[in-house]
């Protein structure tokens, strides 16, 4: 009897970060809503007000634009939900991808990074681009939402093309997801959360609060808004290796990102109630584009000529690289037993297999994880041009 328990630990941290996630995802988006759908009060202070129905119940919701004249007597916050998904997405990344770093992180192909090194460099791109935000933020682009938008994604867009050159393409795209959560808990933590504590403790003071407080919030909010979609894309990605093993892998991160951003966009025209013509069209336009991209790569790559080879000849191939981990009884001593319940160690066991194999070790290079055995491109080539011509025995 065995107990793995890096594997409950990886199986326990990753469900509270997919349950704070949505409780996060879902009270953000769920204000962003409220917000839009505010029409002026019938009476009272408020600024605005919204009726709604859910449940069998009636809800009225008012909106105070900087604060109440009076404290209420409870008043709830909405912090907790950020705080854990952070919490817990960092733990995974130190779990999976710094614990894991020969495995999940580094590549020897690319750059011959020791452990610490790639560690004390995914720390360091998290901090830098917190503070690269922040100060965008204060500075004269914070008044204009929209270039302050396209300068920070530029900065996203050179800060993948750096990491993709120093890790695995899988653990650069991890790192980008989590610099892009660490800013939204940010937001949260240093900017929104800081405010409205101001705000409260104004009131109970009996000052007036400083507007500019909330509106600084809203803003860092509504970055937050258009952030999610493309950080969302970034947390189930590694499912997904035509996405990370593409020749480019930033390009399609940032095409990727940016159909998200315009998806949210559409969705806060919407509720608005402006027009959504133009947003929808360039949301498709930038989905097409991104399957296209990756799906004409793909076909291209690999390409081989002359017969296809059979078993026998990719069959080796597997044994260095692949059986190791991905048979009845693997040899690797960190498996126990074979990952996904795949093996390859038999014509039988790898043909039904070709294509999952295709995506993880021809298409992505994913696998083997760190690339440990040095495997080659021929080598991956070979392997691919067995499996187009039908996986021949």
């Amino acid at each position: 009897m065995t107990f793995d328990l890096v594997e409950w630990l990886n199986l326990a941290i990753r469900w509270l970060h997919l349950t704070a996630g949505i409780a996060w995802i879902g009270s953000s988006f769920y204000f962003v809503w409220l917000d839009m759908h505010l029409k002026p009060p019938a009476q009272g202070e408020a600024s605005g007000e919204v009726w709604s129905v859910h449940g069998g119940g009636f809800y009225h919701n008012q909106k105070y634009q900087v604060a109440p004249a009076t404290m209420p007597a409870e008043l709830h916050w909405f912090k907790w939900e950020a705080y854990f998904t952070w919490l817990s997405g960092f733990s995974l990344l130190v779990l999976v991808y710094y614990v894991g770093a020969s495995n999940f992180l580094i590549d020897p192909a690319k750059v011959a990074l020791g452990v610490p090194a790639a560690i004390a460099i995914g720390l360091a791109s998290i901090a830098l681009s917190w503070l690269v935000y922040d100060l965008l933020c204060r500075s004269t682009l914070g008044t204009n939402n929209l270039l302050l938008g396209m300068v920070w994604f530029v900065y996203l867009l050179m800060m993948a093309v750096v990491l993709d050159s120093l890790f695995n393409s899988r653990g650069a795209y991890m790192h980008i997801g989590a610099i892009i959560g660490s800013v939204m808990v940010g937001n949260v933590f240093f900017i929104i959360i800081r405010n409205q504590r101001i705000v409260v403790a104004d009131l109970v003071a009996g000052r007036t609060p400083d507007p500019a407080l909330g509106a600084a919030a809203k803003q860092r909010s509504l970055h937050n808004n258009y952030m999610t979609l493309p950080v969302l894309f970034i947390m189930i990605s590694h499912h997904y290796p035509m996405t990370y093993g593409a020749g480019r892998p930033w390009l399609v991160l940032a095409l990727l990102g940016l159909t998200g951003v315009a998806v949210r966009h559409v969705f806060n025209l919407r509720n608005r109630a402006q027009k959504t013509g133009g947003a929808i069209v360039v949301a498709v336009a930038m989905a097409l584009v991104s399957v296209t991209y990756v799906t004409l790569e793909k076909g291209t790559a690999g390409a081989a000529s002359g017969p296809a080879p059979r078993y026998a000849d990719i069959q080796p191939i597997l044994a260095t690289h692949c059986t190791g981990c991905h048979s009845q009884r693997p040899t690797n001593p960190a498996v126990t037993a074979p990952p996904l319940g795949m093996m390859l160690d038999s014509y039988d066991h790898a043909a039904p297999a070709a294509a999952r194999v295709r995506a993880m070790a021809v298409d992505s290079e994913a696998m083997p994880l760190g690339n440990t055995t040095h495997m080659t491109r021929a080598e991956r080539d070979k392997l691919g041009a067995w499996i187009a011509g039908g996986a021949l025995r």
